[in-house]
């Protein structure tokens, strides 16, 4: 076995090899899953007169298939409809989810699919005050880059992941859908420890055939979830094996003793 071109292949690109079995992102015993109804696990019904209904069902996210599937203990911090701003502002406190007893290693955020449709300015990372989050612009991206310093108040060592919209018309034709995307890759810049899971540039089309597969009337099916955590567990599988000096001390996050990266 030549393990050099297995795990570190420098012509590699994300999403070419889905992993099976065990992957590298199982190296995170605690993982948190923030985001809308795309990681809650939510099915969309609708009824004869059209009247439609939505129903979070964690079990079925994409965080719990690939906590299932690694043997490791996932957090839904999402729900249907959710904010960036309604997140930092109600949601988050609401449900205790900055409490350091619910700390975690690695945190995958899931957000914008509401926030480029509800009218809210979407900013820059140039509204985002690492020193003191309540003094961030009200923008999207301020609300965001809020959500990542709340939780790097009480992990902050956490490796921090923004995954990007597929490319699906219904969302990427946005305007501010490109300004997004764009300020996502600067959030690296400005958090450490942060990475881009660009399923934009990486992923599968979101067509009409494919959401013949995988979606149930607006949103995923349980098939396409199953999808989806091969993706995300795909992803991350990749960046660990191709940025080994930044996660070789990830045994060591929140456990109390002290280590240097």
């Amino acid at each position: 076995m030549n393990w050099k071109e297995k795990l570190y292949n420098e012509n590699e690109k994300p999403l070419d090899n889905l992993v099976s079995g065990y992957s590298h992102t199982s190296i995170f015993r605690r993982i948190a899953f923030i985001g809308d109804s795309l990681s809650s696990g939510e099915f969309e019904t609708c009824d004869k007169d059209g009247n439609k209904a939505y129903h979070d069902l964690y079990e079925y996210s994409w965080g719990q298939y690939i906590a299932r599937k690694n043997g490791l203990t996932a957090f839904n911090f999402s729900r249907g409809g959710m904010t960036a701003s309604e997140y930092i502002e109600s949601f988050g406190d609401a449900n205790d989810l900055f409490n350091k007893d619910k700390a975690c290693q690695a945190y995958v955020i899931a957000l914008g699919a509401n926030d480029i449709h509800s009218g809210i300015e979407i900013g820059s990372v140039d509204d985002i005050d690492t020193r003191d989050f309540t003094k961030n612009k009200k923008t999207f991206i301020g609300y965001y880059g809020a959500i990542i310093s709340r939780y790097k108040e009480i992990s902050p060592d956490a490796k921090i992941f923004f995954v990007t919209f597929p490319k699906d018309e219904s969302r990427t034709s946005n305007p501010n859908f490109q300004i997004f995307y764009n300020e996502l890759y600067k959030l690296t810049e400005v958090f450490s420890n942060s990475y881009v899971i660009d399923l934009y540039k990486y992923g599968p089309v979101y067509d009409e055939q494919f959401k013949k597969k995988f979606f149930l009337h607006g949103h995923m099916n349980p098939s396409g979830y199953i999808l989806t955590a091969e993706l995300i567990d795909s992803y991350i599988d990749y960046i660990v094996r191709h940025n080994p000096k930044d996660f070789k001390n990830v045994g060591f996050i929140n456990s109390g003793i002290e280590f240097k990266f």
